[in-house]
């Protein structure tokens, strides 16, 4: 099938949305806490975002949407996003495959920095 722009477009659009989600996260929790712990749930909140973007990226999305292996969990063909590109892909047959990938990666990141309220004000961000 063929790329149709607008649905690419609003794709693209609800990912940026959800990115936006994150350090607002952040800034919600950070006035939820006290003064001295505030740098430290922001911190959360963006180191949670970074780490989550590079196991996505190496093999989070194969596990996810990769070949299936006893119903459980995928396969590693897509390990580091090898074989993905601007071609539509197997879930999305009208966006490309990599517009996907960051529609669902954002999903990914923001997942555990909801969990990060949990721990406000109980665990300090250490470098």
């Amino acid at each position: 099938m063929e790329i149709n722009a607008g649905d690419t477009a609003f794709v693209l659009m609800a990912a940026a949305l959800v990115m936006i989600m994150t350090p607002a996260l952040g800034f919600f929790y950070g006035g939820l806490v006290s003064r001295k712990n505030v740098l430290s749930t922001l911190m959360h909140s963006f180191f949670t975002f970074c780490l989550v973007s590079v196991v996505w990226v190496l093999w989070g999305y194969t596990f996810a949407f990769g070949d299936d292996r006893g119903g459980i969990i995928g396969g590693l063909e897509h390990f580091g996003l090898r074989g993905i590109g601007q071609e539509p892909g197997p879930f999305a047959d009208n966006i490309p495959g990599l517009a996907f990938v960051a529609f669902q990666m954002m999903f990914a990141c923001i997942t555990p920095a909801l969990i990060t309220g949990a721990f406000a004000e109980r665990k300090s961000f250490k470098a």
